[in-house]
């Protein structure tokens, strides 16, 4: 198991007020929070916010649980690509003496994983992933493609860290587009534009950057250089807590993957192309802190205006 990352000075200091002012609840388990009612005003508002953004396009919203099915995070390569954030549930199926021993050595504190069995459902790594087997179980798509609102979905991801900005368990607050690769692109680019302004309508410092997924290993670091030079993920970064800017919005086009992996097809029958935008509540939630005050009752009117209207 990897250690957990101890973040930087600043860091833990952030960490430190938002405990003591009740806006995050420790674990004891690095990464792992509740959130206060403040926190989670704030979360909501931003969703909201989202929602209102996005309402134009009248995308079709469905809610998933943070649970998908293991075949789909099989189908679709990430034990490949990001092994090291993967979260798998697995469940006890022995008997009663084997419930016994578990029980013994989890009073011990030690090892029981022995008597668990891996089930058919992981944690959700991205609020995305649901939706392209439930779009492609409706048969070709029209011409035009879709849009989904996926809502504010809870995704994990294993990065055990001091680094209140760094969750394991977080919310994004995401929209999925799949369609032809034309209508995709555009839609990614009208949003790369409207992420920025909504964010910077919040008084944020938000700065759109070419970006790459933190893919494993050394076939990983091709997989991001080859990202990177086909323009296929871009963030919006601010501000949060040094060194250096976080990340707080992304976009990513994904070509073909998806469709490929799950047989979503276009009119043509050719493989439809997605792209996905996410915000991250819980981030910006943060950044909102960090750039207002602890106190949302004394941010600026403008700002309260844009999360309260």
């Amino acid at each position: 198991m990897p250690s957990a990352q101890p973040g930087t000075a600043e860091q833990q200091a952030l960490l430190g007020d938002l405990v003591e002012r009740g806006l995050l609840v420790p674990s004891a388990v690095p990464g792992l929070y509740g959130r206060g009612a403040p926190f989670e005003r704030i979360r909501v508002a931003l969703a909201d916010l989202v929602t209102r953004a996005a309402a134009p396009e009248q995308p079709e919203p469905i809610a998933f649980p943070p649970l998908i099915p293991r075949r789909d995070l099989e189908l679709v390569g990430y034990l490949k690509t990001f092994p090291h954030l993967a979260g798998s549930v697995f469940s006890f199926e022995g008997d009663e003496q084997a419930a016994a021993s578990q029980s013994e050595l989890a009073a011990e504190h030690a090892d029981w994983s022995g008597y668990q069995s891996m089930t058919d459902v992981v944690l959700t790594p991205a609020a995305c992933y649901p939706v392209y087997p439930a779009i492609a179980a409706r048969g070709r798509l029209p011409v035009g493609g879709v849009t989904i609102d996926a809502g504010a979905a809870y995704v994990f991801r294993h990065e055990p860290s001091s680094d209140p900005a760094r969750m394991q368990m977080f919310h994004q607050r995401e929209m999925v587009r799949i369609g032809e690769p034309d209508v995709v692109h555009a839609w990614r680019e009208t949003w790369r534009e409207k992420a920025v302004e909504t964010l910077s309508g919040l008084g944020l410092d938000a700065e759109l950057e070419l970006a790459n997924d933190p893919f494993f290993g050394r076939a990983g670091r091709m997989l991001a250089t080859s990202q990177r030079a086909q323009e296929l993920k871009f963030e919006v970064t601010t501000p949060i807590a040094g060194p250096g800017r976080t990340a707080v919005a992304s976009f990513n086009y994904h070509q073909d993957h998806f469709g490929e992996a799950f047989h979503i097809e276009l009119q043509d029958g050719s493989p439809a192309h997605s792209a996905c935008l996410g915000f991250g509540l819980e981030r910006i939630t943060l950044a909102l802190f960090a750039a207002h005050g602890f106190s949302f009752e004394d941010w600026p009117e403008s700002v309260r205006g844009q999360l309260w209207p």
